[in-house]
């Protein structure tokens, strides 16, 4: 029989993710078929799986731990927000409406059918699937209709384990709240506590777990410590810290972070780098001078070509092109450094045109139908070997502009500017091959970049993370038939 566990938090942020991904590699290094599921996640970092639908982007990591390739029902609900009230409603993996709160809540019922459909053929097929909750089970508004946390461990049964961040402060009222909060069926089911990001003496820490264990009947699975530097991808929140040689000549690379920016993940390369410093710049800070910036993706790509209009952005850029600065655009930020932006049937919001900043000569139409697929290729700039992933609705023309990408199904792919300063590319990921980062990185102005894996980064993180869970987390009341056996094959 498949052994499912659900991993749910008193909060978002407290390490539902991680942990997740951490429980699939340990398995799956003892030869465990062991898979990752999310009922509902809610980002707008996504990725592509193999048969071309959309999950989120922690999911395709989790994968990644069990070693597989991702697949739709990993994550059977995906919504990405394109408004403060609204979503995009993505089902296995396809995209259906863009709803409103009130809209979704009536549509959970047809949501938890394809929740529990892909739940189950994913039982059929693994021997253990480690599930990840949403948010927290304690949001009494959202308990009606529950796909996401307990409504779902109900609905086929499973152990949860509640996880909680001690960094944050208050760890005790957390769990204790959370679970005060419940039903009484819904209580029983929590199997015990993990307390995450942990520093200091563990010592210091006992008395408030012996108290923690008394006052709830429930154990103290284990203390995970603060792992510094962990570098995994990112489910949702923008990860700013990095790694720089302050020793090696660098380049200053400049991203905006627009309100319904997409796949920031692109840029994990760029802040895994020892010669790149990478900031990421909100509303109303100061734009200083910078060797390349970058566009990113986005949900709303005219709601957030004006948010660039109002912060400054179209002088700064113009300014920074005049000295002599490179600039890319990838996806919703290719889309904008056209020449205009129309959206006849609202695709994204309500329907109308925008003109874009004129930096590249191309136009896009945005259309329902979505492009999802992996591709790989050769960049013009080096002639080098790429690959990444499609996710955008816009079709995007031009007469003038050559292709930035040839296409190994024989599309042509992005544009450049006549002079080379502008580049713009719907490639997702194009800075995760390492020869492609190394050419951009010589392009925008780095002489002898270094070439990073960051494949080979995420592989070793994986494993830390096992590795640190296998020393913080008592197994043998989580998998009993698994915790005696040796590792497989994998490191």
């Amino acid at each position: 029989m498949t052994v499912t566990l659900m991993v749910q938090g008193t909060t978002s942020d407290a390490g539902k993710t991680v942990l997740v991904a951490g429980l699939c590699r340990w398995l799956a290094r003892r030869g465990v078929a062991v898979a990752p599921f999310k009922p509902q996640n809610m980002a707008l970092n996504s990725a592509v799986t193999p048969e071309g639908g959309e999950i989120g982007r922690a999911q395709a990591l989790q994968a990644c731990a069990c070693f597989l390739e991702p697949h739709t029902d990993m994550n059977p609900v995906l919504l990405k927000p394109s408004s403060d009230t609204g979503a995009q409603v993505i089902i296995q993996g396809h995209a259906m409406s863009t709803m409103d709160a009130a809209d979704y809540h009536r549509y959970k019922r047809i949501a938890r059918q394809a929740v529990l459909q892909s739940y189950g053929r994913l039982s059929e097929q693994y021997q253990a699937v480690v599930v990840e909750g949403a948010g927290s089970p304690a949001e009494i508004n959202l308990r009606d209709n529950d796909i996401a946390n307990m409504g779902f461990a109900e609905a086929v049964d499973c152990p949860v384990i509640l996880v909680a961040d001690i960094d944050r402060g208050g760890v005790f009222a957390h769990l204790v709240g959370t679970l005060a909060l419940l039903s009484d069926s819904e209580r029983q089911r929590v199997c015990g506590f993990v307390i995450n990001r942990f520093r200091g003496d563990i010592a210091l820490l006992q008395p408030g777990l012996d108290w923690l264990e008394v006052e709830t009947g429930k154990p103290v699975l284990g203390v995970i410590p603060y792992l510094h530097g962990l570098r995994l991808d990112a489910e949702d929140a923008i990860d700013d810290s990095q790694v720089q040689d302050t020793m090696l000549p660098s380049l200053e690379v400049l991203v905006p972070v627009l309100p319904r920016i997409s796949n920031h993940t692109d840029f994990d390369p760029l802040r895994l780098h020892p010669q790149v410093n990478l900031r990421y710049l909100g509303p109303g800070e100061p734009i200083p001078p910078a060797d390349l910036i970058i566009l990113p993706g986005s949900k709303s790509v005219r709601q957030d070509l004006q948010w660039l209009r109002d912060n400054g952005w179209e002088q700064a850029i113009a300014r920074h092109l005049r000295y002599g600065g490179k600039l890319l655009g990838i996806c919703g930020g290719y889309q904008m450094l056209g020449q205009r932006i129309d959206d006849p049937s609202g695709v994204e919001s309500s329907p109308g045109c925008s003109a874009g900043l004129g930096w590249l000569a191309v136009e896009t139409t945005l259309a329902e139908h979505k492009q999802l697929q992996r591709v790989s290729g050769r960049l013009a700039l080096n002639d080098v070997a790429c690959e990444g992933y499609e996710i955008h609705c816009g079709i995007t023309t031009g007469h003038d502009s050559a292709p930035l990408l040839e296409l190994s199904d024989g599309r042509g792919d992005g544009a450049m500017s006549a002079d080379g300063q502008v580049l713009g590319t719907y490639l997702h990921g194009l800075f995760d091959h390492p020869e492609a980062c190394q050419a951009l990185l010589q392009w925008a102005g780095l002489a002898e970049p270094q070439v990073i894996d960051c494949g080979a980064i995420r592989e070793q993180q994986l494993n830390r993370l096992a590795d640190t869970l296998n020393q913080s987390l008592n197994f043998s009341a989580l998998f009993p038939q698994w915790c005696d056996q040796q590792q497989g094959i994998q490191p």
